[in-house]
């Protein structure tokens, strides 16, 4: 089966799915996406991804050329053509489209968008029994009054250069730190750390990402009994936790054991961290948008063609 694209409106062929070399999305990573997985016919919280990608473009002043209504057919009629019944990855993009070799994005007149949906695996199976090691990266997170990472922008340099950091050191993932040596994200993850019956995550305002895997996993947690905090940490606080997992679309929920050769806990995934991956694998293929018309977590989902 052909992989088909959506690009500016048109359903084409991969090969055929082209932009310009002057594209600033291209040229400057002046753009924003958004990844969005799809399980058992379920766009998983699509809605929720649709209104982070507005937001990400507001703060750039980028216009999207499509309504939120149009941008959630065209996804999901993306996945149809592309036969992704059962699960799939979404990767859905706005540049600010073909301009001049200068920075302005005024002299931008038209923003592009295209969606991909196609398969995607980040980690190894074992990793997700097992548990990820991480490594510490020298390269530090963007500050946010610089970059704020609140904005899902194609510039992704920074994760970049942690990432190869990681794979020097042979390790699936590495752990992100601001200026002041406290903990940001991974370069594709949140991260959280539980205590007890207490699971504490990163507060937004410090540069981490607001997820929506995070923000999911963190109404799971409440939801039973467990008591949910966004706070500053250090990589010792990691160390000391009883368990350790990271959260992100492409990811999942996935546990952690290992940083910088230091143990986490017991060195195997934890109870806390089991039962919060089981919830969140039952509700993906009913909170979102279904691909064949039924309804999922109280909305309609598209029609078929």
């Amino acid at each position: 089966m052909k992989q088909i694209v959506f690009l500016d409106g048109q359903y084409v062929e991969k090969s055929k799915a082209k932009i310009t070399v002057f594209d600033h999305g291209l040229l400057y990573g002046d753009g924003v996406f958004e990844g969005i997985r799809l399980y058992n016919g379920c766009i998983f919280k699509l809605h929720e991804h649709i209104e982070r990608l507005f937001l990400s473009a507001r703060y750039i002043m980028l216009n999207i050329p499509m309504t939120r209504e149009d941008l959630i057919e065209a996804t999901a009629e993306t996945v149809r053509r592309n036969g992704l019944y059962e699960s799939g990855y979404i990767r859905l993009v706005v540049t600010r489209g073909e301009g001049t070799l200068g920075l302005a994005p005024w002299l931008c007149p038209k923003p592009s968008v295209f969606i991909i949906a196609t398969t995607i695996k980040l980690y190894p199976d074992e990793v997700y029994e097992k548990g990820l090691m991480l490594v510490t990266a020298a390269t530090t997170r963007n500050r946010v009054e610089t970059v704020n990472p609140r904005i899902k922008s194609l510039n992704y340099l920074n994760n970049i250069l942690a990432r190869i950091e990681a794979h020097n050191a042979g390790a699936e993932e590495a752990l992100m730190l601001d200026h002041n040596g406290y903990v940001i994200e991974c370069t594709a993850d949140n991260i959280f750390i539980v205590r007890g019956k207490k699971i504490v995550t990163v507060p937004v305002y410090m540069g981490a990402l607001k997820g929506i895997t995070r923000d999911c996993i963190m109404d799971l947690a409440r939801n039973r009994g467990l008591e949910v905090a966004e706070e500053p940490f250090t990589r010792f606080e990691i160390v000391a936790a009883d368990e350790c997992f990271l959260t992100g679309t492409a990811a999942e929920a996935v546990p952690v054991t290992r940083l910088d050769g230091r143990v986490i806990g017991s060195g195997e995934p934890g109870p806390v961290t089991k039962e919060l991956i089981g919830a969140f694998r039952e509700i993906t293929s009913s909170d979102g948008v279904r691909i064949d018309g039924q309804k999922g977590s109280g909305r309609k989902g598209s029609k078929k063609r």
